[in-house]
C-alpha cells in the first residue's frame, strides 16, 4: 500500500499552472478594482489583496490537507489536492452588478467595497448551510447533467476569451500554445526536466522582452511600466473590516437580488467539480467542501476581501499533469507573497498575460472533453443539450459589451430590429439566464428520457418549473412569477414526460436502436 506523496515532479507543472491561473485572477480584479471601480491604491493593495490573499491561502492549505487524507485512508499516492480560488464570475458579478453601481451612485468607492463585503458575508452562510443538501442533489442528478453544465462554462467563460487573446498577439500567444500542447497531450519534454509552464512563460516573456528590445510593444510590457510597479512594492497585511462588513448591510435589498441565486450556483458549481474530480479517481466530501468554502470565504470578508473562494474546475488537468498535494499548499504560499509584498503589480509589468492564457485554454478542453468521455456514449446528446444555455448566456454578454460600448442597449436599438438581422436577443436573454441551473436541467431531462426514466424526468422537468417561477433560472432576478409563462411550459412538459411513461412500453438498453451513420 503506498503512502501519500507530498510533493511529486509533476507538482512542479501544476504549481506553475495553477499558480498562473490563480495569477491571471489577481491580475485581473486588481485592474478591475484600480481602473474600472477607481478604488484608492491603499484599499486596494493595503486591504482587498492582503485579506484575499489570506483567504486563498487557507484555500489551498485545507485542500492540501484534505487530499493527504484522503491519500492516507485509500493509500494511494495518486490522490490530486482540489484547485480552489477566487470564483471568477463572482468576480465580475460583484464588481460590475454591486460594487461598480453603488460606487457610481454615492460617488464613494469606499460605500461600493461594503457592499461587496456584504454581499460575501451572505453568500458564505448560503454555501455553509447548502452544503449538507448538496450531496443529496448530487446522488440524484445524472452525471453527464452535471458534467454538462460544468463543461458549458468551460467551453464559453474559460476557453473562448483566452482563444480570442492568444489572436490578438499570436506571435507569443501561438507559440506558448504549442509549447503547452506538445508537453502535455505530446508528452514532449524540456531540457533537465523544466516544466512546460515555466517554459512557456519563459518564451513568452524572451518574445515580448525582445520585441521590446527593437521597438516592437507586444504583450502590454515595458520599463516604464516596469518601474511604476517597483516603486509599489510595499508590506501590508490583513486588517479587520467587520464595521465595513456592517456598513453594506444599508443596501441588503439590492444584494440579496443576486446573493441567493448565486448562492444557487455555488453550490451547483462546487458540485459539479466534485463530481469532476471523483471521475478522475478522487472522491472528496461534498458537504466539507462547501463548507470550507463558506468558511474561508467569511474570514476573508471580514477581513476585507469581496470576492468569495469556489473550488475549480480543473482537478483532472492538474492530475493529469502530475499534479498531487505540494502544489496547493505551494500555491497558497506563492499567493501571500504576492499580496502581501504588493508584487502582483510588478509581475504584471514583467510577464505578458498572453503567455499564461494557453494554459487556461488547455484546462478549459480537458473539461469540456471529460464531459463526453466520463458518461455513457449515448449520453453525449445530453452533454450538448446541457450546454446551450452556457452558449446563450455568452452570445448575450458579447452583445450587452458591444451595445454598451456604443452608449445603448437592445431595448433602445429595439428586440424587433436585432431580431429581423438575426439576432435573437430575447431568446438568448430568456435561455440564458441562470445558465448553470438551466443547462443541468435540461441534461438531466434528457438523460432520464434517453434512459426511459419518465418519472424522473417529469420530476425535473417539475423542478425546472418551480426554479424558473422563483426567478433562479430563466429570469434576471429572483421574484415571485418572474417568467411564469417559460415556468408554465415546463410543467406542461412535465405531464408531457409523465404521460409518456403511463403509455410507453419498457425498453431494453440492449435493444436502443443505434443511431443513423452521418453521411
Amino acid at each position: 500500500m503506498q503512502g501519500p506523496v507530498l510533493w511529486a515532479p509533476g507538482d512542479w507543472n501544476a504549481l506553475f499552472g495553477f499558480g498562473t491561473n490563480i495569477l491571471v485572477n489577481l491580475l485581473t480584479l486588481t485592474a478591475l478594482l484600480r481602473f474600472v471601480l477607481k478604488m484608492p491604491d491603499e484599499i486596494v493593495f493595503g486591504r482587498i489583496l492582503p485579506a484575499a490573499g489570506l483567504m486563498m491561502a487557507l484555500s489551498t492549505f485545507y485542500y492540501a490537507w484534505l487530499a493527504h487524507r484522503l491519500a492516507v485512508k485509500e493509500g494511494r499516492g495518486d490522490v490530486c489536492a482540489l484547485p480552489s480560488g477566487i470564483s471568477v464570475p463572482h468576480m465580475f458579478i460583484v464588481c460590475f452588478v454591486i460594487m461598480l453601481p453603488i460606487a457610481a451612485s454615492t460617488g464613494d468607492p469606499v460605500k461600493g467595497w461594503e457592499a461587496g463585503l456584504t454581499w460575501v458575508f451572505i453568500q458564505s452562510f448560503i454555501l455553509m448551510i447548502g452544503g449538507f443538501f448538496a450531496p443529496v442533489i448530487r446522488r440524484i442528478t445524472p452525471r453527464a447533467a452535471l458534467l454538462g453544465t460544468l463543461a458549458g462554462v468551460s467551453v464559453t467563460f474559460i476557453s473562448m476569451r483566452p482563444a480570442v487573446e492568444i489572436f490578438l498577439t499570436p506571435v507569443i500567444g501561438l507559440v506558448c500554445l504549442g509549447i503547452i500542447l506538445a508537453s502535455w497531450f505530446g508528452a514532449v519534454r524540456w531540457p533537465r526536466g523544466l516544466p512546460a509552464g515555466l517554459v512557456a512563460i519563459a518564451v513568452g516573456m524572451a518574445i515580448a522582452w525582445g520585441g521590446n528590445l527593437i521597438g516592437l510593444e507586444l504583450g502590454g510590457i515595458g520599463l516604464d511600466k516596469l518601474g511604476a510597479a517597483l516603486s509599489g512594492i510595499g508590506f501590508s497585511v490583513p486588517i479587520p473590516a467587520v464595521d465595513h462588513v456592517f456598513g453594506g448591510f444599508e443596501y441588503l435589498g439590492v444584494i440579496l437580488v443576486t446573493a441567493i441565486p448565486f448562492g444557487i450556483y455555488d453550490l451547483v458549481e462546487a458540485m459539479d467539480n466534485v463530481e469532476s474530480a471523483e471521475a478522475a479517481g478522487d472522491h472528496f466530501p461534498t458537504t466539507q467542501v462547501l463548507t470550507a468554502d463558506g468558511v474561508v470565504s467569511l474570514i476573508g470578508c471580514l477581513m476585507g476581501n469581496p470576492f468569495i473562494n469556489a473550488v475549480y474546475i480543473g482537478h483532472p488537468g492538474w492530475k493529469a499533469m502530475g499534479g498531487r498535494i505540494g502544489y496547493s499548499a505551494a500555491t497558497g504560499a506563492a499567493v501571500l507573497v504576492l499580496t502581501w509584498l504588493g508584487i502582483v503589480g510588478v509581475l504584471l509589468a514583467v510577464v505578458p498575460v498572453v503567455a499564461i492564457l494557453p494554459i487556461l485554454l488547455y484546462i478549459g478542453m480537458l473539461i469540456g472533453a471529460q464531459a463526453f468521455q466520463e458518461v455513457p456514449k449515448h449520453h453525449a446528446p445530453a452533454v450538448v443539450l446541457a450546454l446551450v444555455p452556457h452558449l446563450a448566456h455568452w452570445a448575450r454578454t458579447l452583445i450587452d459589451g458591444a451595445l454598451g460600448a456604443a452608449g445603448t442597449t437592445a431595448a433602445a436599438v429595439g428586440l424587433d430590429k436585432l431580431a429581423n438581422n438575426g439576432v435573437l436577443y430575447k431568446g438568448l436573454e430568456v435561455l440564458g439566464e441562470g445558465s448553470i441551473l438551466g443547462g443541468l436541467i435540461f441534461g438531466a431531462i434528457a438523460v432520464c428520457v434517453i434512459e426511459k426514466q419518465w418519472t424522473k424526468a417529469a420530476a425535473f422537468a417539475a423542478a425546472g418549473a418551480g426554479l424558473t417561477f422563483f426567478g433562479f433560472m430563466h429570469g434576471p432576478a429572483v421574484g415571485f412569477a418572474v417568467t411564469p409563462g417559460v415556468a408554465f411550459a415546463y410543467a406542461l412538459l412535465a405531464g408531457l414526460l409523465f404521460a409518456c411513461g403511463r403509455q410507453q412500453v419498457p425498453v431494453a438498453a440492449s435493444a436502443r436502436p443505434a443511431p443513423a451513420a452521418a453521411e
